[in-house]
């Protein structure tokens, strides 16, 4: 007569993110404020506007900062610091969007092929590497010429140039992770392939995942921005940073390069928060 045995369920720690973002050290941290800060005027910009972004007053054209406009007004007179505040919104949204669907897609297609590997594996692979040839900032174009200009389709196309990328990683990491003693065990238990895979893979990977979307995120906001700096992402007189450097590219040539300056310091300030923050938690993973 035999005895059965239960065997232990076996999981790997899962780390999280609030202590991972702890780890990353004063200059994580401060890059998580600054990010904190953009989002909290992407979400409440146009209440937090002390003024109408898009009231202009030509008589006020490229005029410096004054008593109640800290940072003067645009080429039309319209305040500058009412449009970053507003424009937050739209200069924020769109790299949200591309690094929700890419991280998705990107993560769904790494974690099944290192599940299964073999043939599908192969064709995953095949077909991500022939992504990688198309320029994510050329891609968007293409898109915004047939599709015509606006944030959905530059982001869409984006998310998809991206996706690679994002997929490319993940799966090398969910290989390892395929191959971790808890994994065999829980299949012994009979668990299946979608619980492992949710409960335990993903989870166990969210400290690259999360390394990934910071990453993403700072590469679909340049070219975002720059998509609308050319004239084909978001339309004025909408607020949005890069076409607040498209409007007042006059005004640096004028000696007047506050309302550009300022757009772009945004941009770039947004950026290197987000690449600190996600080589940071990067190491950590």
């Amino acid at each position: 007569m035999t005895t059965a045995v239960a065997l232990p369920v076996l999981t790997a720690p899962r780390g999280r993110v609030l202590g991972r973002l702890k780890a990353t050290g004063p200059a994580g941290l401060i890059s998580a404020t600054v990010i904190g800060l953009a989002l909290i005027a992407a979400v409440f910009g146009p209440l937090l506007a002390p003024h109408d972004p898009n009231l202009p007053n030509l008589s006020l054209s490229f005029v410096g900062p004054t008593s109640g406009h800290l940072l003067g007004f645009d080429y039309v007179g319209r305040d500058v610091l009412s449009r970053l505040l507003v424009g937050a919104q739209s200069s924020l949204l769109g790299p949200l969007v591309v690094v929700a669907i890419s991280i998705t897609l990107g993560a769904v297609l790494a974690v099944t092929a290192a599940w299964r590997q073999g043939t599908f594996d192969t064709v995953v692979s095949a077909g991500l590497d022939i992504l990688f040839a198309f320029p994510g900032i050329l891609l968007a174009v293409l898109a915004t010429a047939v599709f015509g200009p606006g944030l959905t389709a530059a982001s869409l196309a984006l998310s998809v140039a991206y996706m690679p990328y994002v997929a490319r990683v993940l799966r090398g990491a969910a290989l390892r992770e395929r191959s971790q003693p808890y994994v065999a065990a829980l299949e012994v238990q009979g668990a299946s392939a979608p619980a492992i895979c949710l409960r335990h893979l993903i989870p166990n990977l969210s400290p690259l995942i999360v390394a990934q979307a910071t990453v993403t995120f700072g590469y679909a906001m340049v070219d975002l921005a720059a998509i609308s700096f050319l004239g084909l992402g978001v339309q004025p007189p909408t607020a949005n940073w890069g076409v607040m450097i498209s409007e007042n590219q006059t005004g640096i040539a004028q000696g007047y390069p506050l309302p550009a300056l300022a757009a772009s310091v945004c941009i770039v300030v947004v950026v290197v928060a987000i690449n600190i923050l996600g080589e940071r938690l990067f190491e950590q993973a």
